[in-house]
């Protein structure tokens, strides 16, 4: 599959400081940030500060430090948010996943029972 990354989408211009966010953390490889939209009490999204479509665009491009860095900062951010309770860490990839913002991130959801993962 060819990667195609589109550097006009929302958190591309995020990363560039063209958009403002509610930052909770950041790293050397990784943006972590409020979702605007929140679907739990805890609801943030991690992004890779590379140009990055998807996770398995992420998992055969990036280098061994980014991939180690992003995934750091995802456990970071669960300890930050204090999902002591029970959380879920989701990234839709594509069209029939629904990926809304053509750049990988992770929603970190937590702060309330969340139910079951898909409706059937």
């Amino acid at each position: 599959m060819t990667f195609v990354y589109d550097d006009q989408n929302i958190f591309a211009k995020i990363l560039r400081g063209e958009i403002p966010n509610q930052t909770v953390f950041e790293s050397e490889h990784a943006l972590a940030f409020k979702d605007i939209n929140p679907a739990a009490p805890v609801h943030i999204l991690v992004i890779p500060k590379g140009p990055y479509v998807s996770m398995d665009h992420f998992c055969q491009e990036a280098d061994a430090a980014e991939i180690e860095g992003f995934m750091r900062a995802v456990g970071e951010v669960c300890k930050i948010a204090d999902v002591e309770g029970g959380f879920r860490v989701i990234s839709n990839a594509r069209e029939d996943a629904l990926q809304e913002v053509p750049h990988l991130h992770f929603h970190i959801l937590g702060g309330r029972g969340l139910g079951p993962i898909l409706a059937r």
